[in-house]
């Protein structure tokens, strides 16, 4: 089964409703309706990749994100990273990206991947 546009997108996610009330943890996997769900699921996988990816979080995105988890001020940051204000809100904005020393200290103090913080 391949799902080509959003047409079939949307009847294969109607079928999929239908078979998650017929289809159990009972159920064998040699049922065919267990056969066509696992298929189904499978489908929809591949077309939600393609139609809706899903981008890389971007290294502001994350910082705001941990700004707010850790209920941190733009100050505050800046002091526990040992930057300026201006130069934390310009990596904030994405103007800029940080040095490596304090691209170091962001992905450690904010607990970020340090694959985002250097954007690989």
């Amino acid at each position: 089964m391949k799902i080509i546009d959003e047409k079939s997108y949307m009847a294969a996610m109607n079928r999929l409703e239908e078979l998650e009330c017929i289809v159990t943890d009972d159920t064998p996997a040699t049922d065919p309706n267990y056969m066509e769900l696992d298929a189904l699921i499978d489908a929809i996988d591949v077309y939600e990749e393609k139609a809706y990816p899903i981008a890389k979080p971007t290294l502001a995105a994350t910082i705001k994100l941990r700004m707010y988890e850790m209920g941190l001020t733009q100050t505050a940051l800046s002091k526990k990273l040992g930057v300026s204000t201006s130069a934390l809100r310009r990596y904030i904005t994405g103007q800029t990206e940080p040095a490596l020393p304090v691209a170091r200290r962001i992905s450690s103090s904010l607990n970020i991947s340090p694959a985002i913080v250097l954007g690989v």
